[in-house]
């Protein structure tokens, strides 16, 4: 069955950075439309990063130029490399996966999530 784990978050001082790693199973990575997703207390989930079965990226405004969404199919790991972290980039970050691409941000259109991992910039 499906399987995302995520992992690589902590606290960071504002300006540094950050790789989440989410490992993937039970599913062909270059099949699946794979995202990024983050959640801060009180607000909705948002999507930060995404990338196609080709590999394509797309970012929300927020977070382009200085997040880097990738895939690394040797390991099964979807990442996102996170530079000149902000306080507001704090929240809980989750990794999702769906065959069909028919939102790349939208968190309604993605099956499998995992169960996220913290990420806090003070």
């Amino acid at each position: 069955h499906v399987q995302l784990v995520e992992s690589g978050g902590g606290s960071v001082q504002a300006g540094g950075s950050l790789r989440l790693s989410c490992a993937a199973s039970g599913f062909p990575l270059n099949r699946y439309f794979l995202a990024w997703f983050r959640q801060a207390p009180g607000k909705e989930r948002e999507g930060v990063a995404a990338i196609d079965r080709a590999g394509a990226p797309t970012y929300t405004y927020a977070v382009a130029g200085r997040f880097t969404i990738a895939k690394g199919q040797a390991k099964h790991t979807l990442y996102l490399q996170m530079y000149s972290l902000k306080p507001e980039d704090t929240a809980m970050y989750y990794c999702a996966a769906d065959p069909r691409g028919l939102g790349l941000l939208s968190p309604g259109y993605y099956k499998y999530w995992g169960q996220g991992t913290q990420v806090t910039v003070s």
